[in-house]
Formats: C-alpha cells, structure tokens, sequence
C-alpha cells in the first residue's frame, strides 16, 4: 500500500463506497496484502485493528476470517502462515478481535497438522510477546471463558490433556499450563469420585426392587404359616 501510515490508508480506504454485504471484501484484502509480504508489517495489524474498532461489522467479517483461514491452513506457506498468525495475534492483543474465536482451534494430535500447529506456536508466541506471560496466563484463565478456551486446553482425555501441555512447554510457553497440569495431576481422584457417585446411584436405584421382594418373601411365610395351622385344626 502506497499509503504513508495506517490512519492515512485507513481513511482512504473508508471512504470507498460499499454495497451492504462487501464489508468481507476489504477485510479479504487487507488480510491478503498481509500474507504476501516477506515479512509482517504491523502496519497491517493497526490497519485491521482500526477497521475492528470503528465498525462491528468489520469485527465480526476478521472473525470469520480467522476460522476461514485456520480452516485452510494448510494450503497457505510458511512465510504466508506466518504473517497471518501474526495479523490475528495483533488483534487478538489489542482486544479488537474476541478471544472467543479461538473456540475454533481444537489443540489435540488429531485435530491438528503440522501447518495448523505452526499457526499456534506463532499466534500464541506473538500474544505473549505482546501482553507477557502473566497477562496472557490470567486472560486465559479467566472462569468466564472457560468454555471457550477447552478446545485449547482438553480435559476429554489424558491423552488429549498431556499433548496440549507437551505442545505449550515445547514453544517455550508451559507457564500457561499450569492449571491444565493439575488438572492431570488430580484426574484419578475425580475418575474416583465419579465412579463413587454412578455408585451410589445405582445402589439407590435397587433398594427399592430388594425392600420390594423381602417383602413379598416376608407374605409368602406367612402364607405356609396359616396353612399350617390350618391342617392342624382339620
């Protein structure tokens, strides 16, 4: 872009003329711009965080855009993959773009490749770099996103559960990990306590059906009692 800073370019970019519905369009090409430089330029990160701010919809078209581009991942090279890790690590910083989006990733050896972990390392490297590991740790953890954050961090398995931990610790991140690790750490207890409950269920289930047949076993000796008096009259 010709543009000598992002307010300039954001301005003239704004004052195209749009149809209702072509909003994606300009997100599309910022976004392409991006990936087809050898470098990132934070210019284009200010650029979409400008755009995000000024107008909702705008915010919600980089939504879409990240699950589209993660959903293809794979097809982009290296150099692309990076800047646009970078891009959204941009935004998601500034708090432009909400963390929900990354609902969409599911951290775990089969839902990834090798491309999509790339994605990862680089946007989750980019969001320490910007915020620190303590504010990054503490946004990641905060209980009202938490739904949003499980596909990042499994609890559906152990074996899901420690390849999200080695993965973090591997990219030199495994402070952000810490509640994940006791949560594997305490994993045999709750299967445990789980286990005592579907227990404890099932026990209170059946004593209705055993009260049920002591007592009938309990009418039928009284029936043999009071034929055998019976006989002894006759």
């Amino acid at each position: 872009m010709s543009s000598v800073d992002f307010e300039e370019a954001g301005h003239k970019l704004l004052k195209i003329k749009l149809e209702p519905g072509q909003e994606m369009e300009l997100c599309i090409m910022l976004l392409e711009c991006c990936s087809q430089e050898r470098t990132y330029l934070r210019y284009y990160g200010l650029l979409g965080q400008r755009f995000c701010m000024i107008n909702k919809i705008h915010q919600e078209n980089f939504e879409k855009c990240f699950v589209q581009q993660y959903s293809m991942i794979h097809r982009l090279e290296t150099n692309k993959l990076r800047n646009v890790a970078k891009f959204f690590a941009h935004l998601l910083g500034t708090d432009a773009l909400p963390w929900n989006v990354l609902s969409y990733i599911r951290l775990t050896e089969d839902d990834t490749t090798s491309s999509s972990r790339i994605f990862i390392k680089i946007l989750f490297q980019e969001l320490s770099e910007h915020l620190g590991i303590r504010l990054l740790n503490e946004r990641l953890s905060d209980p009202l996103m938490q739904t949003d954050f499980e596909s990042i961090f499994p609890k559906d398995h152990p074996r899901n559960t420690r390849f999200a931990i080695n993965f973090f610790t591997s990219i030199g991140l495994g402070g952000i990990t810490e509640n994940l690790r006791e949560y594997l750490k305490n994993m045999p207890r709750l299967i445990m306590q789980q286990q005592n409950v579907a227990d404890s269920d099932e026990s209170g289930s059946s004593s209705p059906s055993s009260s049920n047949s002591s007592s009938s076993s309990e009418s039928e000796s009284e029936k043999k009692v009071s034929r055998k008096k019976r006989r002894r009259r006759d």
